[in-house]
């Protein structure tokens, strides 16, 4: 397999240590909100990745992190009255039952950064021994970007750029240069945090927090922890590098994640993780989820375009977003439109109405021609930089040549092309089983089959229009009557979303 490498800017072999399975990691969730339909595309190409790649008995470890400890948590916890790692907990909870809805279920470990806290203090500790980071009293320990040569290299910019700086907490003006980024920020007496709220607001008072169990520590505004660097809590960058150290040691196979997090977050992790151990690369190879727009702009909860994974579930099944993210090229963009994923309903639609079929094929048939083999093979086009639009291309192009023909087919013809069109989709993480057919509706279906053999077509069509009303379609075909269920969207403009707003169709 090869696969694009933002690092180098070409296509790359993937190799793995022998005997060992591949180490893959992805960035996950900082969960202080609702995730987005954006987010969960990132999710759902690495799940299809790693279960493709086990279907051809490469094993994988997938690991993925969860920030439970940055500023936005803070901020939202006092915003709401609450403490940081209630905050942290319930969108946790949201997240994995978002996992859970869309069948992503190959991540191996999950590792919440707050668990990590030694691992975190170690290496930075390192990284101050070292002499690439530097304190600053009262305020943290930074990384001194300008010791490590190579920074930018895989955003492909400088490291003094004036925006480098994109963080609340990052924004010291005593730091030795402006895109040095924080690693540890320490607390002060009271236990407050600097710069961990927006400027300008100062809601301390709102909330308590016992910090590591102990009633007497009580703390405003931020959790922090008695590390050898002192009372604080760990940056946004480093909680990445101590937990992939921890699980691959300084080096390893695969980091994924969103193209917005290339600079600076995973800028910052060569830095940290290359001077640390002094071994380079850190990462072989560097995959990059393209970005999702609704409508051609970012989603944004103020302009109403802001599509939570739960309320996309609300109105379409869980196999439809994931057609839309892999008919996509994982590095290209997606604007998505209420075109496309109607478009999308209808292709998914169409692909379990032609399985349900060669289930009903099989049950029925009586020829026994048989039709020259011709499995799905996209292991080509997946090999290739994992092109699951060109390999989904070649299932539809595979039922497209069938269709005209599936009457025809023999009851193991039918067996065949149902596992063998089955199985390709699950390769990609897809749950392709056609719905089940209710008794009453089947029975209905009888009824009005023996109808018409009877001649009694006014029964028969109120039949069919009673089959209708309830939501299936009744097919008369050369092998008996075959009913299909209707596939509509499942909500309406006054549906409200998971902020309790209502939101608008697209």
């Amino acid at each position: 397999m090869k696969l694009f490498n933002t690092l180098s800017g070409k296509k790359e072999d993937l190799s793995k240590s022998k005997g060992n399975p591949l180490r893959l990691f992805v960035c996950g969730p900082t969960v202080y909100d609702y995730l987005h339909i954006g987010n969960a595309r990132t999710y759902l190409v690495f799940d299809a990745f790693v279960k493709y790649l086990s279907s051809t008995s490469t094993k994988v470890f997938y690991l993925q992190n969860i920030t439970d400890i940055d500023d936005k948590i803070i901020t939202r916890a006092a915003e709401e009255g609450a403490k940081p790692e209630e905050i942290a907990a319930k969108f946790q909870r949201i997240y994995f039952q978002n996992t859970k809805d869309l069948g992503i279920t190959a991540v191996d470990k999950y590792a919440p950064a707050t668990e990590f806290i030694p691992e975190i203090a170690e290496q930075i500790k390192t990284l101050l021994k070292k002499g690439y980071a530097y304190k600053i009293p009262e305020d943290g320990i930074y990384f001194d970007i300008a010791k490590f040569r190579n920074y930018g290299r895989l955003a492909r910019r400088t490291a003094l750029q004036a925006e480098d700086a994109t963080s609340r907490i990052d924004e010291s003006i005593k730091k030795k240069n402006r895109g040095d980024f924080v690693l540890w920020k320490y607390a002060d007496q009271r236990g407050s945090l600097r710069a961990c709220l927006p400027a300008g607001r100062d809601l301390r008072g709102k909330n308590s927090v016992i910090v590591n169990g102990d009633p007497s520590t009580s703390l405003r505004a931020s959790p922090s922890w008695s590390t050898p660097l002192g009372w604080g809590r760990p940056g946004w960058h480093i909680e990445d590098t101590a937990i992939t150290e921890k699980f691959f040691g300084p080096q390893y196979d695969i980091h994924g994640g969103g193209i917005d997090l290339k600079f600076p977050h995973h800028e910052a992790e060569i830095a940290q993780q290359e001077s640390a151990s002094g071994k380079t690369p850190f990462v072989k190879i560097w995959m990059h989820v393209g970005t999702l727009t609704v409508n051609g702009e970012k989603m944004s909860k103020s302009k109403g375009n802001y599509i939570s994974i739960a309320d996309f579930l609300k109105r379409y099944p869980a196999d439809v977003l994931r057609l839309i993210a892999l008919t996509h090229h994982y590095r290209s963009p997606i604007n998505y439109t209420e075109t496309l994923v109607r478009d999308h309903l209808a292709s998914w639609n169409g692909l379990l109405e032609f399985l349900g079929k060669l289930h009903f094929v099989e049950k029925h048939a009586i020829v026994k021609h048989v039709l020259p083999k011709g499995e799905i093979d996209f292991s080509k086009e997946l090999e290739d930089d994992f092109n699951t639009p060109k390999a989904i291309g070649a299932i539809f192009k595979r039922v497209s040549n069938l269709q005209p023909k599936i009457w025809k087919f023999s009851k193991s013809e039918a067996r065949g092309l149902y596992t063998d069109i089955a199985s390709a989709l699950r390769s990609l993480g897809f749950s392709p089983s056609p719905p089940k057919i209710p008794a009453k509706i089947e029975a209905f279906a009888k009824e009005r089959e023996k109808s018409r053999r009877n001649k009694q077509f006014v029964q028969a069509d109120a039949l069919r229009k009673e089959i209708d009303r309830l939501g299936y379609v009744i097919e008369d075909t050369p092998l008996g009557p075959y009913i299909w269920g209707k596939h509509e969207v499942r909500s309406t403009k006054s549906e409200t979303n998971s902020n309790g707003r209502k939101f608008k169709t697209i």
